[in-house]
């Protein structure tokens, strides 16, 4: 038997995927402890993520380079405190991640 759906239902369920709710991805950074360190809208330990975003907002390239440092760490953008890798977090989600981010203002 097989099954066919509708247009109709197709689309709907691709819009609710393309429309998720930005907190979708805030949940996110706390479950894998980006929050201990980074807020939205303050300075912690390290930037804000609104700060983060203005400063590579429109730079080519800027998601691949903010997605490594969440897997594999960096140091010395924001001063002499380096961010430790995440090894909580995989390549996908660090990607979820940074496009979360570089969409804040």
């Amino acid at each position: 038997m097989r099954l066919l759906l509708s247009p109709l239902l197709v689309g709907a369920a691709l819009l609710s995927t393309l429309s998720l709710p930005a907190h979708a991805n805030q949940q996110l950074a706390q479950s894998k402890a980006c929050m201990a360190c980074h807020q939205v809208d303050k300075k912690v330990v390290g930037p804000s993520f609104k700060d983060i975003s203005k400063k590579y907002a429109g730079k080519k390239g800027a998601d691949a380079q903010l997605a490594t440092k969440v897997l594999k760490g960096g140091g010395g953008v924001w001063g002499t405190m380096p961010m430790p890798a995440n090894p909580q977090v995989s390549e996908a989600e660090a990607k979820q991640l940074v496009k979360w981010i570089l969409t804040l203002k």
